[in-house]
């Protein structure tokens, strides 16, 4: 009875795991991109907004991917504006909101680490028990996984398509217990540089790579199938041959 117990535990942990690792993951590969940076600049024409020059602005965009990895407490960026040195790009308010990006963003890289090393740990215990059963329960397990992830994305892209102002101002809510990340357009260069359009790009390119993973996840079954029918069929021509 425990053993069973276990078992339906491990297959609903697997289950569960999946889209989280493939999300995060997503998210930490579009977060520390700098071409999805250079990107967002170029199409929002975030140059001529901020009069900052584009090499300057990805300078920033590079000390935010390092300020997310790094144990730095508040963000510092020095960049030139119109030949003139600034000592510090964002105002107070945009330091202290960045500081509470950073601490999600971190949250998010520790549930992909930790996600992986679960994961990782519960299918070697299916290659630990040596059964087939066990075996192929871990790999259907993590194919469900990818159809969890596939409803998911669904309805998160769905969302975004018809109404990511909402999804984005929900998101905050959320994510963050203050209303620091309400900054003014006009002069707050951190929404300048990062306009809600950015992040509705952002949105859509975890959401496709998600939506790609977990078919490819829901595939594998049947992948594997078709490769032991091959193999299957190798080996009996080949027994069949040597008999002649």
């Amino acid at each position: 009875m425990i053993l069973k117990l276990l078992f339906i535990l491990r297959s609903t942990l697997i289950v569960l795991i999946v889209p989280l690792l493939l999300v995060t993951t997503n998210v930490r590969l579009v977060v520390d991109s700098p071409y999805i940076y250079s990107y967002g600049f170029q199409k929002y024409g975030i140059e001529s907004v901020t009069g900052i020059e584009m090499r300057q602005l990805e300078l920033a965009g590079k000390k935010i991917r390092d300020y997310f990895s790094n144990d730095q407490d508040f963000i510092v960026i020095n960049i030139e504006r119109r030949g003139q040195q600034i000592k510090n790009l964002y105002n107070q308010r945009e330091i202290l909101h960045m500081k509470d990006v950073k601490n999600l963003i971190q949250l998010t890289y520790s549930i992909q680490i930790w996600g992986f090393l679960l994961l990782s740990s519960l299918i070697f215990i299916g290659f630990l028990s040596r059964t087939p059963k066990k075996l192929s329960n871990a790999v259907d397990m993590i194919s469900w996984g990818g159809g969890l992830t596939l409803a998911i994305s669904a309805v998160i892209g769905a969302l975004s398509l018809f109404g990511f102002q909402r999804l984005f101002l929900f998101f905050h809510l959320v994510s963050f217990d203050n209303d620091l990340w309400i900054l003014d357009p006009r002069r707050d260069y951190l929404i300048m540089m990062f306009p809600q359009g950015f992040f509705f790009d952002a949105t859509v390119i975890i959401v496709v790579l998600t939506l790609g993973q977990a078919l490819l996840l829901l595939a594998v079954p049947r992948i594997i199938k078709k490769l032991r029918r091959l193999l299957r069929r190798i080996f009996l021509n080949n027994a069949l041959s040597r008999r002649t």
